[in-house]
């Protein structure tokens, strides 16, 4: 290569990387330029079902689209989604044609399901907090749902908290085979009262008390995740337990502590009263199970409660609370339980299924013996419904609740009945 090439071939090479460093300045920007805006977006689409009834509370069919009139705080909506459901079958689907945005990726509509199950059912079998000596029970309740609520063509999931190991994922059970074979292993392992009272007592209450109630709540989170997928539907959760309470039997509890130190127990006056707990006279400031934090035990059940149905409502799922104890009389005489105290954990256990089935549009079959009724009025309520779905358009973004009202047109004298609101997710 001779001096002059050489020259060249330099030259050349530098005019190279001078132009790749202009289109890179090019293309980053100079320093104080500003970049071009990046618009985020995200869109609420609401789902939800509502039953119209007549005076005589007979479901009023043959309604569309255009009967409905949704507000949500105050703002009318427009309803893009509509669907009707007459004994278990759709009848009518007009789906939604909208673009899905998330976080600034905007999809392509959505294609409408093909799977045109009308019902679907949830069987939460909360064995840990049924008793075995109510294990009976549980099976009759669970056999009066298998022959009187489900039908062919039903979709259903099966799950257990417990010791019967039953986890049946959502799938047409043909026959209800499986089902049968699931009644055939619940074996109640609640704990008994006796059990509660004796239990290694902790700042949290009787040891695995709160626990065994944590791992129920976050199983029905797991299957709530499930039929989240299913859109356009009204979604049943049959929840079979006996309730909870965080913080139960606290005289009792006391009384068998005292009993086991030796120490007898004295009221305000430092009088002895022989350890009788039953007494109205006890010093309840003095003990140790209405303090140290345990005082707050039936809020935390209530914020615990408050969780699961706000993840319900977002689900579009309806609880139907089913206590197979039946109507409760007193307790055990094997333990001396007042009448004020068991009253109290009856109260409790009870009111928790009541919020839960109150608080997603259902109801609390509970201190009842006719299950075969409440099977039946489920049935109704599962087999004639309709869906709406709209897009938000709340004027305020930042609110957390929204309230819904739903109008039907020329039909004042119509019952509607539907979830009132939901939360967004902060």
């Amino acid at each position: 290569m001779t001096r002059r090439t050489k020259t060249a071939w330099i030259a050349r090479a530098a005019l190279s990387i001078l132009a790749v460093t202009l289109v890179s300045a090019q293309q980053q920007g100079q320093p104080g330029q500003q970049k071009p805006p990046v618009f985020r977006t995200n869109t609420d689409y609401i789902t939800t079902d509502v039953i119209a009834r007549d005076r005589q509370q007979r479901f009023i069919p043959g309604l569309t689209i255009k009967d409905f009139e949704v507000y949500e705080d105050g703002v009318k909506q427009e309803v893009s989604n509509f669907t009707a459901v007459v004994g278990g079958r759709v009848l009518t689907e007009t789906a939604p044609v909208v673009a899905v945005r998330r976080e600034g990726l905007i999809l392509p509509p959505t294609k409408p399901s093909t799977d045109m199950s009308g019902r679907v059912f949830i069987i939460f079998i909360d064995d840990m907090h049924l008793q075995a000596l109510d294990s009976i029970k549980a099976r009759q309740v669970l056999k009066d749902i298998r022959d009187n609520l489900l039908h062919e063509g039903d979709l259903i999931a099966i799950v257990s908290t417990g010791y019967s190991s039953i986890q049946v994922d959502l799938t047409y059970d043909v026959k209800k085979k499986r089902f049968s074979e699931a009644i055939e292993k619940v074996l109640g392992s609640g704990m008994t009262p006796r059990e509660i009272i004796d239990a290694a007592q902790t700042r949290e209450g009787p040891a695995g008390l709160r626990h065994n109630a944590f791992v129920a709540f976050s199983t029905a989170y797991d299957m709530l995740e499930q039929v989240q997928r299913i859109p356009n539907r009204r979604k049943a959760f049959i929840y079979v337990s006996s309730g909870y309470d965080f913080n139960p039997f606290t005289n009792a509890r006391f009384k068998a502590i005292q009993d086991a130190y030796g120490t007898p127990l004295r009221d305000e006056t430092g009088s002895n009263n022989g350890g009788d707990l039953s007494r109205e006279d006890v010093n309840r400031h003095r003990n140790p199970f209405e303090l140290n934090g345990q005082q707050f035990a039936e809020s935390d059940l209530i914020s615990a409660l408050a969780e699961l149905t706000r993840t319900a409502r977002r689900s579009n799922v309806t609880f139907y609370t089913l206590d197979p104890r039946g109507l409760i009389a007193g307790s055990d005489i094997s333990v001396q339980l007042s009448i004020e105290e068991w009253s109290r954990f009856v109260d409790t256990s009870v009111s928790s299924l009541r919020v839960l089935a109150d608080e997603t549009g259902g109801f609390c079959a509970c201190q009842t013996n006719n299950f075969k009724g409440a099977i039946q009025r489920i049935d109704n309520e599962m087999s004639d419904y309709y869906m709406l779905g709209y897009t938000s358009t709340n004027p305020d973004p930042l609110k957390v609740y929204r309230r819904i009202e739903i109008k039907l047109k020329d039909k004042p004298d119509a019952t509607l009945i539907y979830k009132e609101g939901y939360r967004i997710k902060r």
